[in-house]
């Protein structure tokens, strides 16, 4: 197991999938005199800790060394709804807390069979997520931070990761220019659509990135105008994208979409 992968499915916010792929059956966490066990423990826990919680992995350092990985990783818990109750802090929806946490895990047959963890108090000693993106692990993660703030329409977010003179070439509709421009277009669209990215694959280098995707756009109204087809509220339509962004100071500077397959409409309670 590469951690660089397992790291990757983490921040898919897919628990079943990363359990399935990267935890053996009788595998063991033990976080303090907690200790779950096998799938079924580990799913009855993550489904607590992730209730209204999406947790993002940001390594710091990682030592890989046989059967036995040990990470530094400075964890940002993001809530999509009021947690007044977390854990770690108190949080309103959108608001999000940093922890360090201190992990070691041994594999078997390149799968985890035991991690154990522990963790300093909220926001001591941790970074926070930069608007930067590249090559490296953080620069990496800063990347699905970007995609999970497109997803969620957070407009003070996900143009900060862009150039003021960023290009969008969506091919369906006539190239748009610089990041008001980008903000004008998706802010509106928004409203009655919106857009959630379930990413495949992600290649990053110092100035450039790919990323394989499923688009799917929800209507949360009636849409009858919509550029990829018209929808009623409810309705969906997901598309494979193959994605190019090209970087500039760590910023997207331009961005090419290209369809990887045709459009799948589904219609609500169908």
């Amino acid at each position: 197991m590469r951690f660089i992968d397992y790291m990757d499915a983490f921040n898919r916010y897919d628990d079943a999938a990363l359990l399935r792929d990267f935890w053996t059956p009788d595998c063991v966490m033990q976080s303090g005199p907690r200790v779950m066990v096998g799938h079924q423990g580990m799913q009855e826990f993550l489904d607590w800790a992730h209730d209204g919680i999406l947790e993002t992995m940001r390594p710091k350092v990682v030592m890989e060394d046989g059967d036995h990985i040990f990470a530094e990783i400075d964890m940002d818990f993001t809530a999509t709804r009021d947690r007044p109750d977390f854990q770690f802090a108190a949080l309103k929806k959108g608001e999000f807390t940093t922890v360090k946490f201190f992990v070691q895990y041994t594999l078997r047959d390149g799968k985890v069979a035991y991690l154990k963890s522990m963790t300093w108090p909220p926001e001591t000693g941790v970074s926070k997520p930069q608007f930067r993106l590249g090559a490296t692990l953080e620069q990496r993660q800063a990347f699905f931070a970007y995609t999970r703030a497109f997803s969620n329409a957070d407009f003070e977010t996900f143009p900060r990761y862009y150039t003021p003179d960023v290009f969008l070439d969506l091919g369906s509709v006539p190239p748009i220019h610089g990041r008001d421009g980008i903000v004008g277009f998706y802010r509106p669209m928004f409203e009655s659509v919106r857009e959630q990215l379930t990413v495949h694959e992600v290649k990053t280098a110092a100035d450039s990135i790919f990323l394989d995707a499923t688009s799917r756009f929800t209507a949360v109204k009636d849409a009858p105008d919509f550029v990829v087809g018209a929808l009623n509220k409810g309705d969906y339509i997901e598309v494979r994208v193959l994605v190019s962004y090209e970087l500039r100071d760590g910023l997207i500077s331009s961005i090419k979409v290209k369809r990887g397959g045709d459009p799948v409409t589904h219609r609500a309670g169908s």
